[in-house]
């Protein structure tokens, strides 16, 4: 479903931010992407969705290339990608009206994108807010409209960048247990190692914009690796 073969990433400053990245996720696979800030987490994201294109033959995502222009804008259908900051993402008037972008961009007729946005918003326990003022929600509410925008593309893959930050406990366990429900193949890039655990059977570990290691999800429980690596138990 992903393979990432040598990835090298240099952002227009010249500073390199991936290194040699290589890794492969098999369909239905949930892997948490842990690592210190400035690991390359995000940019790793970003070049797997072709926000940010990397080299030619170096990613392929349910067999697209992100640096090729044709692949690329066919890419959102397949993977769905939902950013930290939820306000970089949420847009629309309403909260129907944000939901409905990514559908009424596919091409889909009236009937179809008003499905997908209602089966979106209950999947994220949202039915009854397609009026609301996206802006005027919790945190919490404004992550599962995000979460429900993705979702009502029906993507293969889900990229979630820090997903559980900005929440409140009740926030967190929400987003967990939905998580846990959702199908497809995730990547969770997050600090939130305890939420990691819970979500996800692997992990990857960055560092310095490299691998540092790859291991089921019991590499969580190694102190000596993730305390050199910047982080704790």
């Amino acid at each position: 479903m992903i393979d990432v073969r040598e990835l090298n990433f240099k952002y227009p400053d010249g500073r390199l931010a991936l290194n040699g990245v290589s890794f492969h996720a098999e369909a239905g696979d949930r892997i948490g992407l842990i690592g210190p800030n400035g690991a390359g987490k995000t940019t790793l994201l970003l070049c797997l969705t072709g926000v940010l294109e990397p080299p030619a033959n170096t990613i392929f995502v349910a067999g697209l290339d992100p640096a090729n222009p044709t692949h690329r804008r066919v890419i959102p259908a397949h993977v769905g990608l939902v950013f930290q900051n939820c306000d970089d993402q949420i847009f629309s008037a309403t909260v129907g009206e944000d939901v409905a972008f990514g559908p009424l961009n596919l091409g889909l007729n009236d009937t179809e994108v008003r499905q997908r946005v209602a089966e979106a918003l209950a999947t994220v326990n949202l039915t009854g807010f397609e009026d609301r003022v996206a802006f005027h929600l919790s945190e919490g509410e404004k992550r599962r409209v995000a979460i429900a925008g993705i979702l009502a593309m029906r993507p293969d893959i889900l990229l979630l960048d820090e997903p559980s930050s900005s929440l409140d406990p009740r926030g967190r366990r929400g987003l967990i247990n939905l998580l846990k429900t959702l199908p497809g193949t995730q990547i969770i890039a997050s600090h939130d190692l305890a939420m990691i655990r819970e979500t996800c059977s692997r992990v990857i570990l960055m560092d310095a914009g490299q691998v540092a290691a790859v291991g089921s999800i019991e590499m969580l429980r190694d102190k000596e690796l993730l305390e050199r690596h910047g982080l704790e138990i």
